[in-house]
């Protein structure tokens, strides 16, 4: 029976020191099971200002997802509300970023299916996060979310904007690079609205107000007009939702566990309205990095590489972004060329497979070999030729050790090899046996009493090598033996091939 599912803590924070670290083995759980792994990614993420409802919404959307055949998913009057921790009051709950542990797989219109990672960040500019800890968590979430929730209370105002401008600095000089927007989806998600009567709830609401408030117009001051200039040049889409308060009960009660009774009747409408919408099969865009669709496998590589230029003193420049994102990149495309051959090789002589003959497996080898690196190469990748011809370098040699692998593996596989060493002394106790009896009967004593000698060697031998093999102890010994028998059969064999190609030249001669 498998784990009930939950929250994830991915990236903690530490108070102390303002480090921040990724638990890699969680997420590997998370984005390498079996059914996901493969599967193109959509990643939603909530970030904003801490206690403001962002786990409160989100559990909103896991309800929805495990109930979107229902059409009263929404739930109960008295059902508390679980999954991402929340809770009411001043205090922040969440720190560093969670994911739910149970990925969602969504079927497009187009027949597609996409897996869906629902995340959820710490609380921006609480009293215990320093700048950089905000920026940095709002920054990683940003970067490796296809869908970023950013989550205000009651207004966008100028300061929000000047926090967003902060948070998404690292994507223009990856944009400039790149030729492309650094990242994807954007909506403002307007808490607490108070002014429908100027723009009503919903996203049409929300799209009149944010193109008013994200207007460049001349009278503005140029450090506005930057803002907002910055802002349209990182986000391929942006949208904005408005959304009402949900009652005096939810904000002030401390017996507030998430029961729909307690919420506003309009705030219930617009969560119909918003979230099947927001997660509608065919709304949901998958992360893309420079115009690569990417896997869950692919994800993780981008987790890695981003975490480890936030473990240093200072926040990165924009250009440490863009090394990095070309980095898992190119780790990406090696993983999914090493995982194509293993699977290619592990369908000929894997497992309990029987025994391939070595030239047979090594032109298979040859064959999946040039398909990996035509996959590597296939793939755009980000960082210029020379940066991905050492990845290529690195891919070749990793190909190469797993070729060796499968290469011993199936020589196991071969009972002649795994007895040669008897099998050859035996047969020549058994050669000596029969010479010394001729050369007696010949009458060449002497010449037969070696061949007992040889033969009493070879016997020795023979009994050493099955005590070694049983007991384990003298191993340099038995591997001495096993050499020698392999010279003895490697001059039989050499031997035999010419015998056999002057036979064939007399045949043709006497034609």
């Amino acid at each position: 029976m498998g784990r009930k599912p939950g929250p994830v803590q991915i990236i903690t924070v530490s108070k102390d020191d303002h480090s921040f670290e990724l638990d890699t083995k969680a997420l590997e759980q998370v984005l390498l099971a079996e059914n996901v792994r493969d599967k193109h990614v959509v990643v939603l993420s909530v970030a904003g200002a801490f206690r403001k409802g962002k786990s409160f919404l989100l559990d909103f959307m896991l309800r929805y997802m495990y109930r979107k055949d229902d059409e009263n998913w929404l739930g109960q009057d008295d059902e508390p509300l679980t999954g991402f921790s929340w809770r009411g009051g001043s205090e922040p709950e969440t720190t560093g970023i969670q994911v739910w542990s149970e990925v969602f797989l969504v079927q497009k219109s187009d027949g597609t299916e996409v897996a869906v990672v629902l995340m959820d960040t710490q609380g921006a500019f609480d009293d215990q996060s320093t700048v950089k800890d905000c920026a940095t968590i709002f920054a990683l979430s940003t970067m490796t979310s296809s869908i970023q929730l950013y989550n205000l209370s009651q207004n966008i105002q100028e300061d929000d904007l000047q926090q967003l401008q902060l948070f998404t600095e690292y994507g223009r000089l990856a944009m400039d690079e790149i030729f492309q927007k650094p990242f994807q989806s954007l909506m403002f998600l307007i808490r607490d609205w108070s002014f429908p009567y100027e723009y009503i709830y919903g996203f049409k609401g929300g799209s009149q107000f944010l193109d008013k408030r994200l207007q460049v117009k001349e009278a503005q001051h140029e450090e506005l007009q930057t803002v907002r200039e910055h802002i349209h040049s990182c986000f391929t889409n942006i949208s904005c939702f408005l959304l009402p308060h949900p009652g005096l009960k939810v904000a002030t009660s401390p017996g507030f566990r998430g029961q729909l009774r307690d919420v506003a009747p309009e705030f219930k409408e617009q969560l119909q309205s918003l979230i099947p919408k927001l997660l509608h099969p065919d709304r949901l865009a998958e992360k893309e990095i420079n115009g690569n669709k990417i896997t869950c496998r692919g994800l993780l590589e981008f987790f890695k590489a981003y975490i480890k230029i936030y473990q240093g003193e200072d926040l990165p420049q924009p250009k440490t972004m863009l090394i990095a994102t070309a980095e898992a990149n190119n780790l990406a495309a090696v993983a999914a060329a090493k995982d194509q051959y293993y699977k290619n090789m592990e369908k000929m002589c894997g497992g309990d497979l029987p025994y391939v003959s070595p030239d047979s497996l090594e032109e298979k080898h040859h064959f999946y070999y040039r398909e990996a690196l035509r996959s590597f190469s296939s793939t755009k990748k980000m960082g210029g030729q020379d940066f991905c011809d050492r990845y290529q370098a690195h891919l070749e040699k990793e190909l190469e050790e797993m070729w060796q692998s499968f290469s011993k593996h199936n020589e196991s596989k071969n009972l002649f090899s795994a007895f040669r060493t008897p099998a050859v002394l035996f047969v020549l106790v058994c050669l000596l046996y029969v010479l010394s009896g001729l050369l007696l009967f010949i009458g060449l004593p002497a010449f037969a009493w070696m061949c007992d000698c040889t033969l009493g060697v070879v016997m020795i031998a023979m009994l050493t090598w099955a005590f070694i093999r049983y007991s384990g102890q003298y191993r340099s010994v038995g591997g001495a033996i096993d050499q020698a028998a392999g010279v003895v059969l490697e001059q039989a064999t050499v031997m035999l091939n010419k015998s056999r190609g002057t036979n064939m030249a007399d045949t043709k001669k006497s034609r």
